[in-house]
């Protein structure tokens, strides 16, 4: 599977997931084990309505789909992913009204396991929204399988 297919692949999974979908996400960039995706300010994910804060769930379902997106486009070509952990680190609330941007880098794999790091900004990037770690299960290509 070439790196053209990993990142269709990639952007298929994502495009594919309902929430991800409701939650207005796009995919800005992809390939070689990093993502990058991001989702509009919607009032509709506030979790404060005294402050206009977004949710902390929005972002973390916005941190776990790029980091899951950084795994499939990993040179290691796996043909699907599931989280297995995610730890996130909220440093700050985001900024009513701002994008939020998620970058996300899959730094190593083993056999099965591939390990994830990811950072959450949004438009006020003097300093990060969240950081996250995270381990995904992911299954293979089978050698010789045809795909």
């Amino acid at each position: 599977m070439t790196q053209t297919d990993r990142t269709k692949l990639a952007r298929q999974f994502i495009e594919a997931i309902p929430f991800s979908r409701a939650l207005a996400m796009t995919l800005d960039e992809i390939g070689e084990g990093r993502a990058v995706i991001s989702m509009p300010y919607d009032a509709k994910l506030v979790g404060d309505p005294r402050t206009g804060v977004i949710h902390g769930g929005a972002v973390s379902a916005l941190m776990d789909t790029c980091g899951g997106a950084a795994v499939m486009s990993h040179p290691d070509a796996p043909i699907s992913t599931a989280t297995i952990d995610l730890r996130i680190d909220y440093m700050r609330a985001a900024t009513p009204g701002h994008r939020i941007r998620t970058e996300a880098n899959c730094y190593h794999v083993t056999r099965a396991v591939a390990f994830v790091r990811a950072t959450a900004w949004d438009e006020d990037a003097d300093r990060p929204v969240a950081a996250a770690t995270g381990a995904f299960t992911f299954q293979r290509a089978k050698e010789g399988a045809k795909q």
